[in-house]
């Protein structure tokens, strides 16, 4: 993949330059060397990082009122849209890493290079309305988290998470490794408390099995319906499509085709295995809400304050309630760095505009902080849950405007050269991009009848 040269002689060698006396994130990062010469599992641990900062996209809060909600509700009848928007994400994750490995461009600078400048620069607006959104949940997640820890006031915990800006510039200046790092330790000890809870849950596995087969009755059923988009909106996350696409490029592998092939490949392994543990996260709590309050007749469990008061006495394990609200801590401060870095690199690709990473990070969590904020000051705390699944809503609905685009450009040749995509990738990737709009425009057509009857 590489010589044995120093990662900054690389850097040197192949041209890199710091465009407004600032660096990109890949070129201030791609100092992870890649030998031609190493074993497979070298190589693995190598590329193994960049797809567990994209899936925790995946488990972040928003998934948390969605997937509880759809539980507890009705049971075990979502897993199947658990299980699809994972396989979506999964897909559309690769084809993120190939643009970017086979390209040297990540998805912004693609679509920056390809539309006109108006056409740019709303598809900018709209990516950041998405990232905006993504925020909020983190916002809101972590400070219930802190609520229920800490007894923390909910309008204090939005305010204090604009100390996070903080964390995150003290791990991006000693290192995107060390950023990897943590992120995986943070998910390591969500999958360890969720595995906790589900124990002492007892779900009923022959049940949980056939949840996964589709039904029917998800489009027929409005209120089913809108939970199911939300999973999808809080699953496959649009602003991770930019964010892949540019932190593979932190490799520092040869540009040669053979190299960029195997790049691909790692990339792609390292992607898939890592969204199948944010699979593992958002069915447990899907399976949770379904064994603990489905099962027990509690149908209206959608808040996540009532799920930590309840855990305990139904499940009888005094560490329930508090593994849960550590889970929701840690999942909000994970999304925290990865929305971070999905801003910047959005900024940057889409305006070639270059912020000091404190200022965007800023900017990125007033425009969470605020509607936060006014929301919990208006109307209460008790409107916190509706608000997070609304926030998966809107990132649904803004998901078409990454991944055309993105099937768009890998599958022209002129682009991706003799990466393009096969003929039958092509094909289920339009199929993907459909379904996506098509349950957008059903759940759409649903809410605008119920509103002409009222």
């Amino acid at each position: 993949m590489v010589s044995r040269e120093s990662p900054v002689e690389l850097k040197q060698s192949e041209g890199w330059r710091f465009a407004n006396g600032m660096p990109s994130l890949p070129e201030a990062y791609r100092t992870i060397p890649v030998y031609s010469g190493a074993s497979v599992w070298r190589k693995l641990l190598a590329f193994a990082g960049p797809g567990y900062l994209v899936a925790v996209g995946y488990m972040d809060p928003g998934n948390w009122a969605t997937d509880l909600g759809g539980g507890s509700k009705f049971g075990y009848t979502l897993l199947s849209v658990v299980l699809l928007s994972s396989l979506m994400a999964m897909f559309l994750q690769a084809l993120s890493a190939k643009l970017g490995i086979a390209t040297g461009r990540d998805l912004a600078q693609a679509c920056r290079d390809h539309y006109s400048r108006p056409a740019s620069l709303a598809l900018w607006v709209i990516c950041e309305v998405a990232i905006a959104a993504c925020d909020l949940a983190e916002v809101l997640g972590s400070a219930v988290a802190l609520k229920l820890l800490f007894g923390l006031p909910l309008l204090a915990g939005v305010l204090l998470t604009s100390l996070d800006v903080l964390l995150v510039l003290a791990l991006q200046g000693r290192g995107f490794r060390l950023v990897e790092a943590l992120v995986i330790t943070l998910i390591a000890t969500i999958a360890g408390c969720f595995a906790y809870e589900i124990f002492f849950a007892r779900p009923l596995w022959l049940e949980a099995a056939r949840g996964y087969i589709p039904s029917a009755e998800i489009l027929r059923n409005r209120e089913m319906l809108y939970l199911a988009i939300g999973i999808l909106g809080a699953t496959v996350m649009p602003h991770n499509l930019y964010l892949h696409s540019s932190i593979v490029q932190t490799r520092a592998f040869r540009h040669q085709p053979e190299h960029k092939r195997e790049a691909i490949k790692y990339a792609v392994i390292d992607s898939t295995v890592a969204l199948a543990f944010a699979l593992f996260v958002n069915a447990s709590i899907l399976v949770l809400g379904a064994a603990a309050f489905h099962r027990n007749g509690m149908t209206g469990v959608a808040d996540i304050s009532q799920a930590y008061q309840l855990l305990t006495p139904v499940l009888g394990a005094s560490l329930a309630s508090t593994l849960f609200a550590a889970a929701l801590l840690c999942s909000g401060q994970n999304s925290t760095l990865t929305g971070t870095l999905a801003g910047q690199i959005v900024m940057e690709g889409f305006l070639n505009l270059r912020l000091p990473p404190w200022l965007r990070r800023l900017i990125t969590r007033l425009l969470a902080i605020v509607p936060a904020a006014i929301v919990i000051g208006v109307m209460g705390e008790g409107q916190v849950t509706n608000l997070l699944i609304l926030s998966q809503v809107v990132l649904s609905f803004q998901l078409p405007f990454a991944v055309v685009p993105l099937v768009k450009f890998t599958s022209e040749k002129a682009k991706m050269g003799e990466f393009v995509n096969r003929r039958w990738v092509i094909v289920l990737a339009w199929v993907v991009t459909a379904a996506i709009i098509g349950l957008n425009a059903l759940l759409l057509a649903l809410i605008f009848r119920d509103l002409h009857r009222v």
